[in-house]
C-alpha cells in the first residue's frame, strides 16, 4: 500500500513539474503542445510494447507441446492471479533474467531467457514468473508510459524554451540566459529522478504481487539472490531504454548513479520478501 502511494506522489510531483516548467518557458500552450508530442511519439511505444521489445531480444514464442513445462508454470500462476493466458517467449541468452510485457493483460506476454531456465529451481522460476504477472497486473506498462510521456514533455519544453526564449533573453543580460541554461538541465534532469523513483516503487509493487501470486515470498527472494549473482557473472547486452522492463537490472551502477536506478537494490528486495514469510 506504501509503494502505492509512493506511485501516486511520484506521478502528482512528475505533473506539477510539467505545469511549473510549462508556465516558465511555453506558458499554457507550449506545455500542451509538448504533451501532445511527447504522447504521440511515446503512443506506438506503448502500443506496440510487445512487439517491439520481443523483437529486440529475439524472444522466440513458444506453445504448451515445444515447452509444456514452462507453460503450464505460467498457465497455472496466470489462473491463480485471475487474468487471461499471456504469450509465453524464450529469449535465446545465457544471462539470467526474465520480462512480462503488452499494453494491458489481454495482450500480455512473459518472457525468459535460457540461462534463467537452467540457473532457477522451479520454485524459483514460480517466485519469478508470478513477480512478471504482477507487473501485469498492476497494468505497470501503461503507469511507466504515463511517466515517459510527461518526463518527455518536459525535456521537450525545457529544450524549445530555452532555444526561443534564450535569444529574446539576451538582449535582457546574462542572468536571464543562465537561468535558462540551468533550467534546460535540471528540469529533465529532476523528471528523469522522479521517473526511475516510480520505476523502483513498480517493482516492490511486483515483488508483493508475485509473492501473492506463488503463494511463498521467498521462492522469489532465492531467486533474486541467484538472480544477483548469476546476472553479474553474465552480464545481458541490455538496452539502456529497457533495463527497466527486466526482473533484476542488467545495467549495474553505484553511488549517484543509484538515483538513475530502475530497480531498488537486491538486497532490500529479499529483506522485504523475508518479512512477508516470517
Amino acid at each position: 500500500m506504501a509503494n502505492q502511494v509512493k506511485t501516486i506522489a511520484l506521478l502528482t510531483a512528475l505533473a506539477a513539474l510539467l505545469v511549473v516548467i510549462g508556465g516558465a518557458f511555453g506558458g499554457k500552450n507550449g506545455a500542451t503542445i509538448a504533451l501532445v508530442i511527447a504522447l504521440a511519439l511515446n503512443f506506438g511505444s506503448y502500443w506496440f510494447s510487445d512487439k517491439i521489445v520481443l523483437r529486440m531480444y529475439q524472444a522466440q514464442e513458444v506453445t504448451e507441446t515445444e515447452a509444456p513445462d514452462l507453460y503450464h508454470l505460467v498457465q497455472q500462476l496466470t489462473d491463480r492471479a485471475g487474468l487471461p493466458m499471456p504469450k509465453v517467449y524464450i529469449i535465446p541468452d545465457d544471462s539470467p533474467n526474465a520480462f512480462a510485457t503488452g499494453r494491458n493483460p489481454s495482450h500480455a506476454a512473459v518472457a525468459v531467457t535460457e540461462g534463467i531456465l537452467r540457473l532457477l529451481s522451479w520454485e524459483e522460476l514460480a517466485g519469478v514468473i508470478g513477480h512478471e504477472l504482477g507487473h501485469v497486473k498492476n497494468r505497470d506498462i501503461l503507469i511507466q508510459s504515463i511517466a515517459a510521456t510527461i518526463g518527455a514533455a518536459i525535456t521537450y519544453i525545457a529544450q524549445f524554451g530555452f532555444l526561443f526564449g534564450g535569444r529574446r533573453d539576451e538582449e535582457g543580460g546574462g542572468g536571464s540566459l543562465v537561468g535558462g541554461i540551468l533550467m534546460m538541465i535540471l528540469a529533465p534532469l529532476a523528471a528523469a529522478v522522479i521517473q526511475m523513483a516510480i520505476s523502483r516503487s513498480r517493482e516492490y509493487i511486483a515483488d508483493d504481487t508475485g509473492a501473492q501470486i506463488c503463494g511463498h515470498p521467498l521462492w522469489l527472494a532465492a531467486a533474486l539472490d541467484k538472480l544477483r549473482r548469476g546476472s553479474e557473472a553474465i552480464p545481458m547486452h541490455a538496452d539502456q531504454a529497457t533495463a527497466h522492463m527486466f526482473i533484476v537490472s542488467p545495467l549495474f551502477g553505484g553511488g549517484l548513479a543509484s538515483l538513475f536506478s530502475t530497480h531498488p537494490p537486491i538486497e532490500q528486495r529479499i529483506a522485504r520478501l523475508q518479512e512477508m514469510a516470517g
